[in-house]
């Protein structure tokens, strides 16, 4: 079961996060129907911590939701005039958590990844699970917990429109432990750079590497990062663009993507001819400068 924090216990941790010139980063409450009240809530936290807001993986989650994308939006903007605000956004139309009774409905496909009391049940839908057992979704869940699940409760064009915003960046939201992935995680960049760029042109090419690197690097505070220029940290991908490809899917996650010739990490080869290299050049990121809460956007 959650645990949610209280808005006053959130008030005073954003506060010193705002005194220590940090960024406050949330899980939205409601990403259902009470997402505008959700966003708004976050707005005010952050207003009152006077600390910038990213909210991670805008969405507008289940079937009742679809559509309002539009809106979600508008509050976005409408905040970033007022104070600095970003979202980011994964380039897929479902989400992966726990199995929670909460969300389980017929409206939509429930896909369940794991389960603790029943492990030859996995990797295969609810609805398939709970006719096997003839029992209603309800109770078939509740006899697979803990369990976890990939939820298809977004719609495609809801998702394209975050993705494409200007105040949104790229991120994958992977859980690498979890022992059957959303394919997010290793599949999210790739699919942004080859099938929502190149393919269906949706955005250019330098404003989705930009949502995965220097916005990214700049709204966290990551000096030196994100960027291509003397003094910087040599942190590089190389990719065949007309060979580039996601090959993750829900079924099979596990899965690197074609066309990525080259990473080097730190100045370091990480990564060549779809083989990890060693020495590792990764190390721990820390922020280095103050981060402002002045507005995204100019105000109107």
């Amino acid at each position: 079961m959650p645990f949610h924090a209280t808005s006053a216990e959130m008030n005073a941790l954003v506060e010193a996060v705002g005194h220590a010139g940090g960024v406050y980063t949330t899980h939205l409450r409601n990403e259902f129907a009470g997402l505008p009240a959700a966003m708004e809530e976050a707005f005010a936290t952050a207003a009152h911590g006077q600390a910038p807001l990213v909210i991670s993986h805008l969405k507008c989650a289940g079937a009742g939701n679809w559509g309002n994308a539009p809106l979600a939006l508008a509050k976005l903007d409408d905040a970033a005039r007022r104070h600095g605000v970003h979202c980011d956004c994964y380039p897929y139309t479902a989400g992966s958590s726990t199995l929670d009774l909460g969300q389980v409905t017929d409206e939509i496909e429930i896909f369940i990844t794991w389960s603790d009391p029943h492990p030859e049940m996995a990797r295969q839908p609810l609805k398939t699970i709970a006719a096997q057992w003839k029992l209603s979704l309800e109770d078939a869940a509740r006899r697979l917990q803990p369990a976890g699940a990939i939820y298809h409760n977004m719609s495609e064009a809801d998702m394209r429109q975050v993705l494409t915003h200007p105040l949104s960046m790229v991120g994958s939201d992977g859980l690498p432990n979890d022992p059957h992935p959303h394919p997010r995680l290793w599949g999210a960049f790739p699919r942004v750079l080859a099938h929502y760029s190149r393919d269906l042109q949706l955005l250019p090419l330098a404003a989705a590497v930009r949502k995965m690197t220097g916005l990214s690097a700049a709204n966290f505070g990551l000096s030196d990062r994100g960027e291509i220029r003397p003094g910087a940290f040599a942190d590089l991908v190389l990719f065949d663009l007309d060979n580039l490809e996601d090959t993750a899917t829900y079924s099979a996650p596990i899965a690197t993507a074609c066309g990525i010739e080259l990473v080097v990490v730190n100045g370091v080869i990480g990564y060549r001819h779809g083989q990890a290299c060693a020495p590792r050049g990764g190390r721990l990121l820390r922020r280095e400068v103050r981060l402002s809460s002045r507005p995204s956007r100019p105000a109107a």
